[in-house]
């Protein structure tokens, strides 16, 4: 109890108050801005919290990478850009919302599920972070393997009607993965010679081509693709939200407990958290055939995950010192440049900071409410600027972005050839969410499978050796099953449908 009082007061001082609101807009900032990353906000900040003391230091990066997952919502739903990778799953969903008339209400709901997902995450942290923690120390290499396989499964899942389409846009995004230098056996592959393309293709150059320029080559006039509508109202921004969120609040408990067990897993992170909570509501939904249509439903429970897997993030990192992802590896440096070694021990010897850090998490997840409306109030305004003057804009922003990721052209020459591999693409109705996944989870597969074939002689029992991986085998085999099965089956009866309807052609025709 003394802890918590402590906790209490050292949160409540006026420095840790407003290094959380600057970091807060500091986040909102370049997070909607498309290729500003969190972690690139994080980044940003770590020469600033030299000058802090450890509360205020951690405070203003939770604040600042909170602000940022739910900021770049902001441009996916406006001009379908998403503004950080965790945003790319539901920047069509959003989108198509808006082009729907539903703008505010799916800003509304990224911003509501992604306080809501956080605060849960925040009492997951609080109650069994040290239990959490145990649970992800055991996995290895063949058990990341088999959760890898089983979230790839998430590209056929979000594929929408056409499964064969949605393999097709995954297989695309494998190759693109397998560009560059192998990790494990430092093989070379597909570079055509180029240097450039020794480290591979980096993210961000293809998350905007694939989604603002696609989008834009879409928006030009003559192509039959409108530029969305905005309903943000002039009073509340969140008018129908609560309605709409609790009418799937089990997505949102379930996004967020999934966010933050997903999240302390070291190496997943908030971007696979989304995909993998998004493709789950998806299976589970009463009304699979809405998702990619406009559907709120899919915005709750990836909205509550992201956030939530920020938290969840922080459980291996504050327990046993192991990042969870680039974030937390920026936070335990800062720490222990402060002279403290995170661990077991902090929870004893330093309760009251581990008390106070709860307390921040859950601050800046308020927080999240009163600047995303002002956000959004702003963002409603953007759509108002003529598209002679906005389409320029957001290219400039386009080419900013793609090269910040590495500070060369070949990165922005990248983006722009993605993003007609995009149109093409869209126009053929191929979804690019399978790409983008299998695109973030090819090197966790092929990086532990080398491992585990290394260490295990070419062994390939190994992988199921343990009780946990073995587990996880059976769960990727079934789901890869159910997806075959399920394959056939639309094949046939859509082969009985032909057959049928033949049938009937010919009767009208007395043959």
């Amino acid at each position: 109890m003394t802890d918590i009082l402590e906790a209490i007061s050292l949160v409540a001082s006026w420095d840790v108050i407003l290094v959380i609101v600057a970091a807060s807009l500091f986040g909102l900032f370049m997070g909607a801005i498309p290729g500003l990353t969190a972690t690139m906000a994080t980044a940003l900040l770590v020469p600033v919290t030299f000058f802090m003391e450890p509360l205020p230091a951690i405070a203003a990066i939770v604040s600042a990478t909170a602000m940022a997952i739910v900021a770049g919502d902001i441009p996916g739903a406006l001009l379908r850009m998403p503004g950080t990778p965790a945003s790319a799953v539901y920047a069509d969903e959003a989108y198509l919302m808006g082009k729907k008339g539903k703008l505010g209400l799916a800003l509304g709901i990224n911003v509501t599920c992604s306080m809501l997902g956080g605060i849960i995450g925040v009492i997951v942290l609080a109650l069994f972070a040290p239990r959490i923690a145990e649970f992800a120390l055991q996995f290895t290499s063949d058990e990341y393997f088999w959760l890898a396989l089983l979230g790839l499964s998430c590209a056929i899942l979000v594929s929408g009607k056409d499964p064969l389409k949605g393999a097709v846009s995954m297989l695309i995004g494998l190759t693109i993965a397998m560009v560059g230098m192998d990790s494990v056996s430092g093989q070379v592959r597909f570079t055509f010679g180029s240097y450039d393309l020794l480290a591979g293709v980096s993210l961000l150059p293809i998350l905007i081509g694939l989604f603002a320029i696609t989008e834009l080559l879409r928006s030009i006039p003559g192509s039959g693709h409108g530029a969305p509508k905005t309903d943000v109202p002039p009073g509340c921004v969140l008018s129908g939200v609560g309605s709409t969120t609790w009418r799937y609040k089990g997505g949102v408990a379930r996004g967020g407990l999934l966010g933050t067990m997903i999240g302390a897993l070291p190496g997943a992170g908030a971007d696979i958290a989304s995909w993998i909570s998004y493709a789950i509501s998806r299976k589970l939904s009463r009304t699979p055939e809405k998702y990619g249509t406009g559907h709120p439903e899919g915005l709750v429970s990836a909205s509550a995950a992201n956030n939530a897997a920020l938290s969840g993030a922080y459980i291996p990192a504050l327990v046993f010192g192991i990042p969870g992802d680039t974030v937390t590896a920026i936070i335990i440096g800062v720490l222990m440049t402060k002279g403290i070694t995170p661990g077991p021990d902090v929870f004893t010897e330093q309760g009251a900071l581990v008390n106070a850090i709860f307390l921040v998490f859950v601050l800046a997840n308020l927080l999240l409410l009163p600047l995303g409306i002002l956000a959004i109030k702003g963002a409603g305004r953007l759509l108002t600027v003529p598209t002679g003057v906005l389409y320029p804009l957001i290219l400039m922003f386009c080419i900013v972005g793609a090269f910040s990721a590495n500070n060369t052209m070949f990165d922005v020459w990248i983006m722009l050839g993605l993003g007609l591999l995009g149109y093409f693409l869209m126009e053929n109705d191929f979804p690019l969410g399978p790409l983008i996944l299998a695109f973030i989870l090819g090197p966790i597969i092929e990086s532990n499978f080398m491992r585990s074939i290394l260490k295990s002689d070419g062994d390939l029992m190994a992988f199921v050796d343990r009780p946990i991986a073995m587990v996880l085998a059976i769960l990727a085999v079934l789901v890869w099953t159910l997806i075959i099965a399920n394959g056939l089956r639309k094949s046939q009866s859509k082969s009985g449908s032909t057959g049928k309807s033949n049938d009937a052609l010919n009767v009208a025709n007395g043959k």
